[in-house]
């Protein structure tokens, strides 16, 4: 009786192993089992396995108003991370948002005038600020103290932006010039002259080589960054340049006017190759989606206006402010879009198709 019982266990090991497979071999099995696979399709010239890496999942930005500031608010800008988004305003202050919730996180004071212009460093170490007390100031990211002050400037500063390498800061000015500045030690590097007028935006290609400015005197300066030269002047606006900005891949530069237009150009050459009509006043603003796709721009109309740049459509209108819009900006995965309007408000938008 013993025997056959031990006999019986026996058979129903060996049934167990023919048919549980898989479910009993250890991982180490396994993994020599996928080296032999691979073997295999290496012979037969297929290509091996791979383990599947895992998805990052999407960021998820605030959307809805942030409220805070005192007066208008007049611009607005992501960290290189999309996990902070500043905002600066005529109650002199700038303001530090959580871009993921929308909470309050600081707010930046020493500037005794207007703060018309904001921008984070590439590596986001570093807020640069414009104000209308003619100075420019850069402030610690992270914790939010005043590193230093630039001076140079004789009139309102209304434009600031880091070389994309973080090198190189340049402001743009009432008082009709372009100023470069070293952001490790804050020194003159030097002037740009030639607008006629106030100089209401700057701006760096992707590649660093150029900059491009925005001028009262209806104009788009293009300028060598290494040596300060004029490269072109492009015309067309028949009334203020309020911004300028390049395409992601450097290939187009868009700019906003009070002509209530906004204008691409050709950034190679400097040729026009269309005008986006939609707006009814003045274009404050313009900026590029991340992946080149679109192009927003705000207005004194109190609405921002989503493009398609292939063919200049329209594609949306997003309304909610009372005031003009100052300012926009994408987040950047492209995601997210923050408006700063005259309503003394920010708004965060959805633009996910």
């Amino acid at each position: 009786m013993k025997r056959s019982l031990v006999i019986l266990s026996l058979f129903l090991c060996i049934i167990m192993v023919a048919c549980g497979g898989d479910d009993n071999v250890d991982s180490t099995d396994k993994d020599h089992q996928m080296m032999a696979n691979n073997m295999d399709n290496q012979k037969n010239g297929t290509k091996p396995e791979e383990p599947e890496e895992p998805e990052e999942p999407e960021k998820v930005y605030f959307v809805g108003t942030l409220t805070g500031h005192t007066d208008f608010v007049t611009s607005v800008a992501f960290s290189p991370d999309g996990s902070i988004l500043a905002s600066c305003s005529s109650d002199n202050t700038i303001r530090l948002w959580n871009a993921n919730d929308g909470t309050h996180i600081r707010t930046l004071t020493g500037h005794t005038d207007w703060v018309r212009n904001v921008a984070f460093s590439p590596d986001g170490s570093i807020i640069a600020s414009g104000s209308r007390d003619n100075t420019i100031r850069l402030w610690n990211a992270n914790n939010g103290t005043h590193i230093r002050t630039l001076t140079g400037h004789t009139h309102w500063v209304y434009s600031v932006a880091f070389s994309p390498d973080g090198s190189t800061i340049a402001s743009a000015s009432v008082d009709n010039t372009i100023r470069l500045w070293n952001t490790n030690n804050g020194t003159h590097i030097r002037t740009l002259t030639g607008h006629t007028d106030w100089v209401y935006s700057v701006t760096f290609s992707p590649d660093g080589s150029t900059i491009a400015s925005g001028s009262v005197d209806r104009t788009i300066r293009l300028w060598n960054t290494s040596d300060g030269t004029h490269i072109q002047t492009l015309t067309g606006h028949t009334h203020w340049v309020y911004s300028v900005t390049f395409s992601p891949d450097g290939s187009t530069i868009a700019s906003g006017s009070g002509d209530n237009t906004v204008r691409m150009w050709n950034a190679s050459d400097g040729t026009h190759i269309r005008t986006l009509i939609g707006h009814t006043i003045f274009v404050t603003t313009v900026a590029f989606s991340p992946d080149g796709s679109t192009i927003a721009s705000g207005s004194g109309d109190d609405t921002v206006r989503l493009w398609n740049i292939s063919d200049g459509t329209h594609i949306r209108t997003l309304t909610g402010h009372t005031n003009y819009v100052n300012n926009v900006a994408f987040s950047p995965d492209g995601n997210a879009l923050a408006s700063a309007s005259s309503d003394n408000t920010v708004r965060m938008w959805d633009v996910r198709e």
